[in-house]
């Protein structure tokens, strides 16, 4: 299960394409922490692709591969004096880097 807030629907949906539907969520290897996290709108879908509608109108896809560290995520949007952006609360990361962007599992 993936959890996105309402400030997150609100602010993918002020960014997408009335024709994509899809933001796909990933992970990489790299960042400073050993995985980054990747978010971008996307209309292909593969076979092995896990798709979960969190709204009538927004589907998330997730990669077989990053589903196993994605899962149980709590994906928000922040805004404060430093900046403002989506935040990934992983309860499956055992450390991150100072910026939110990469962690450790």
């Amino acid at each position: 299960m993936i959890t996105v807030s309402e400030m997150a629907l609100e602010k993918i949906r002020e960014v997408k394409e009335k024709e994509i539907q899809n933001v796909r969520l990933g992970v990489l290897p790299g960042g400073c922490s050993g995985f980054q996290y990747t978010m971008h709108l996307e209309d292909d879908v593969e076979d092995d692709d896990e798709i979960i509608q969190v709204a009538e109108d927004i589907n998330l896809i997730v990669d077989m591969f990053s589903f196993q560290y994605l899962e149980g995520i709590f994906l928000d949007y922040k805004m404060d004096m430093m900046g403002s952006g989506f935040v990934f609360n992983n309860p499956n990361a055992t450390g991150g880097c100072g910026c939110g962007s990469s962690f450790t599992v």
